[in-house]
Parts: structure tokens; sequence; C-alpha cells
């Protein structure tokens, strides 16, 4: 068991995919834009016991629904708020993805929270950092809202993120095969442990 939810994002391999869910990561994320159907039904195949999620950054609501049909996820990542009316009638609980840096966030959230499951909050600021003035926006929102964080999570800081916060989880990236069965994602792994133990 994990101490709290966990969403691994972007996942494109068997390797980090069962090494999550063996870990009890509970939302594995796969692109429908990126990763190739029948891979991901193979890799579908071997996973038992985790929600999948369908990841798209399309905002065309007929290729949503065209994804959505073919790969069948468990939720529904997507960062149009815009159409969340209609992706809503899709019938798949949604992630929302929304942007610390760019987006009105307390505007948007209050929009949109009663047809999300949760919100994936992100940063297009490559030198965001959480310090002490975001952490506290953060824990005011996510008092209010259901947040999964998906920035500036670090083996350092995790336990601090979560017992100074409301959040309702934190997402983490998947990385890629070096060759099969030995991906890059040692920050990946020394996170999840330390989410692991309890002391």
């Amino acid at each position: 068991m994990l101490k709290t939810t966990v969403k691994v994002s972007n996942l494109n391999n068997l390797s980090d995919a069962r090494y999550c869910a063996g870990m009890g990561v509970e939302m594995l994320g796969f692109s429908m834009d990126e990763l190739d159907f029948e891979k991901f039904k193979e890799m579908r195949g071997w996973l038992a016991g985790v929600k999948i999620v369908g990841e798209t950054n399309t905002k065309n609501f007929d290729e949503i629904v065209a994804l959505t049909d073919q790969y069948q996820p468990d939720y529904l990542e997507v960062s149009d708020w815009e159409n969340i009316l209609a992706i809503e009638r899709i019938g798949k609980p949604i992630i929302l993805k929304v942007d610390f840096a760019t987006d009105n966030l307390p505007a948007l959230f209050q929009a949109t929270k009663a047809h999300v499951s949760y919100f994936l909050l992100e940063n297009s600021d490559d030198f965001g950092v959480i310090d002490d003035a975001v952490l506290s926006q953060i824990d005011a929102w996510s008092f209010q809202f259901p947040i999964i964080l998906g920035f500036g999570i670090k083996e350092s800081n995790v336990n601090d993120l979560l017992e100074q916060t409301q959040l309702s989880g934190v997402a983490l990236q998947g990385g890629n095969e070096i060759r099969p069965g030995f991906g890059d994602f040692e920050d990946l792994m020394n996170i999840l442990e330390i989410l692991e133990n309890d002391d």
C-alpha cells in the first residue's frame, strides 16, 4: 500500500507498468495520442487491479470520442476544459489537466469541479519550483478541490507535500526503456519506495 493515490503518467513499456502495478500504484496513464494501440492492448492484457488512464492533449472532441471508444480507459485525462460538459457525456470519470503557470486556476476549478473526478496540476514553466508560497497556494486549493500534483515532486519533499497539504494524490512520469526490460526510472522507483514506507 502507498500512502496516497499515485498516478504514473505517459507509460510506454510493460516493464514500468508492471513495476508500478506491483508497487501499488492506483492509476497507470497511457498516451492515446502517441502509444500504438496494439502495444497498449498487449500491455493492458498483463495488468490487473489498476485503473487505466487514457491521456490525450487533443482539443478535437470527435477525436476524444474516437480515442475513448478505441482504448476504453477507466479514466479519461484531458486538458480541454472548454468542452468539459460534452466530454462528461462520454461517460468516463475525468481527470482534467491544468497548468499552474498559465491557467486562471481559481476560476477554472470553480467552473469545472462538478464535472471532474480529479484535477491534475502540472506546470509548463520548466523553472517552476515548490517554494513556501507555492506550497501554501497548493494547500489552499487542495482543501477545496480534488488535486493530484504533477510537478515539483522529489524524494526530498514528497512526504512534506503530503503532510502539509490536502492533496488527493501525486502524479509521476514513466520513463523510456533503454532496451527491453531496462528503463531509466530511478527517480520514480525511489519516490514510490518512500511512499511505501510509513516511517
